[in-house]
């Protein structure tokens, strides 16, 4: 049941990356928006990146925007998460997900999503 799942997260320090990957079993990514959700301890999920399915558009949130750089694979199914110059406040619990539009999925209409991955970024 569980058709995407991430991988990547860890401990890194402030000013550092991770990048993200999120593998798809049994959908095929093409036929979605693409993008990841995080949700740090004591706040609501929130969108960080997405692909438009329509025209190919990115998306990203003025916290990460200039940091974070989401793209796809779609002839393997996979998409995956850049993230540079890595705050604490990045701090969190990574989802990758699939939704009919991003407007959908950043407001957590999702059709499926990971389980997710740890990103902690501390000292």
């Amino acid at each position: 049941q569980l058709q995407l799942v991430e991988s990547g997260g860890g401990l890194v320090q402030p000013g550092g990356s991770l990048r993200l990957s999120c593998a798809s079993f049994g959908i095929t990514l093409d036929d979605y928006a693409i993008g990841w959700l995080r949700q740090a301890p004591g706040k609501k999920r929130e969108g960080v990146s997405c692909i438009s399915r329509s025209d190919g558009s990115t998306y990203y949130p003025d916290s990460v925007k200039g940091r974070f750089a989401i793209s796809r694979d779609n002839a393997k199914n996979t998409f995956t998460l850049q993230m540079n110059s890595l705050k604490p406040e990045d701090t969190a619990v990574y989802y990758c997900a699939a939704s009919q539009s991003c407007d959908g999925m950043f407001m957590n209409a999702m059709d499926y999503w990971g389980s997710g991955t740890l990103v902690t970024v501390s000292s």
